[in-house]
């Protein structure tokens, strides 16, 4: 597993600078890996703040090499998979040389495993959430209240991943180096990071990474 809580980092005289993406509000944590560095927020939804309202399929046509990291945690797996290409190539156009993405997704996979393994059926729960009992159709399509309760079809699921196809896609988009972390239980999550160039890195030492 990766170092997740490793202490930063950066300093004041080393800020680094770090975009969350789809994080709907400053308010919400990002991992304390990412404490100090500057941290702005993209989104869709104005009601959030975000210091970025912009579509992550129009990313590309931002300046590039602005950030040494790109977070994104549950958001990728909203667009279909032609969408999801396009978002990553806009990844890859912000990141400075050395940067990465950690990208975090459900994992498909280990839901289909648990789902045979304990026999669950589609509306069956999976584990307990903030939000409230996640289902098994939650996981594969989006967490059905939220979706019904905002009116707005883009919370729902529309790529799933495993950690295979998840790779595929990044080194398909460019990225040069991919390191997975699967570990499956309770989320069924994989944390895939990825760095735009191969070879020696500083953020390596953020995640336990040689």
């Amino acid at each position: 597993m990766f170092g997740r809580f490793a202490r930063a980092l950066a300093t004041p005289e080393n800020k680094k600078r770090l975009l969350n993406v789809g994080g709907r509000s400053k308010a919400i944590p990002i991992p304390a890996q990412y404490a100090g560095w500057e941290h702005h927020l993209l989104d869709i939804d104005p009601r959030g703040k975000p210091d970025l309202l912009c579509d992550a399929r129009e990313l590309a046509t931002l300046a590039p090499g602005q950030y040494d990291a790109i977070y994104c945690s549950h958001n990728l797996e909203h667009y279909l998979q032609h969408d999801a290409r396009r978002v990553l190539a806009g990844f890859l156009s912000l990141l400075r040389d050395d940067g990465f993405v950690d990208i975090r997704v459900p994992d498909i996979g280990q839901l289909m495993q648990r789902c045979v393994r304990d026999g669950l059926d589609l509306d069956d729960d999976l584990y307990d959430s903030p939000a409230g009992p996640i289902k098994v159709r939650d996981v594969l399509w989006g967490f059905g209240e939220e979706v019904e309760s905002s009116g707005n079809d883009f919370y729902a699921h529309k790529t799933g991943f495993t950690p295979t196809s998840l790779t595929r896609i990044l080194e398909g988009a460019g990225f040069a180096e991919v390191f997975l972390d699967a570990e499956g239980a309770p989320w069924l999550e994989i944390d895939a990071i990825a760095f735009k160039r191969a070879g020696p890195n500083p953020h390596k030492a953020l995640f336990g990474i040689p």
